[in-house]
């Protein structure tokens, strides 16, 4: 499964990206907003830093706007996938962009039948919203687990980007369902290092190799 950060710090991400382990980058119009910079600016920064698909959401409603937006967006660099919502026009200027080989990062999904329309529409992303649909009492996994279902049943290429993740447990779901990519906070993709008896089983490691009064180097 590839690893996305969800996030548009550029420090943070610089950061993340060192660790090798980085696949690409989504961004939103309130994470920009967070970040304080020209959106803009920060979408050319972050493609710098990160070589894979990196997503940039339009923030037009209607479709010409949208297709407008996205065509300036895609001319920052060649790895910037146009984020739309899912919406009719959302799909509507996704398959523009499918048409004219401009990958789609389709978002705010909340239904398997959102998920179909997308994946007809050329998407090459879609992003159902795990953790906000827990917060309404429904099943954000039990998402993910239909859609990749219908997907693959379908043949359908459209990869299943497993967005909203709130836990650890939430990308080693995803995974098991298949989920071809997750798109991370970076704090939660920081805690899928730690473990208590990793931290214990080192520090013994280490005490004992202090008594041997060896050095490797």
């Amino acid at each position: 499964m590839k690893i996305f950060i969800d996030s548009a710090d550029i420090n943070e991400i610089k950061s993340l990206n060192e660790t090798g382990l980085i696949d690409g980058v989504t961004t939103n119009p309130s994470l920009i907003a967070k970040s304080g910079l020209n959106f803009i600016d920060a979408i050319e920064q972050i493609c710098k830093i990160v070589d894979g698909p990196i997503s940039a959401e339009v923030t037009a409603t209607d479709a010409d706007t949208m297709i407008l937006e996205g065509k300036k967006l895609s001319k920052i660099a060649s790895n910037v996938v146009i984020k739309v919502p899912l919406t009719v026009d959302g799909l509507k200027a996704c398959k523009n962009f499918s048409n004219e080989n401009i990958k789609v990062n389709v978002t705010l999904c909340f239904s398997a039948g959102q998920a179909i329309l997308a994946a007809k529409a050329g998407a090459t992303y879609i992003s159902p919203f795990i953790g906000r649909l827990d917060d309404i009492g429904a099943d954000g996994i039990n998402l993910i687990s239909e859609i990749v279902d219908i997907y693959d049943l379908h043949d359908f290429k459209t990869e299943v980007l497993a967005a909203s993740i709130r836990s650890v447990q939430d990308i080693v779901d995803s995974a098991k369902l298949g989920a071809h990519v997750a798109t991370i906070p970076p704090k939660i993709l920081q805690s899928m290092y730690d473990h208590p008896l990793t931290d214990k089983g080192l520090n013994a490691f280490l005490k004992d190799w202090e008594k041997t009064g060896q050095s490797i180097l």
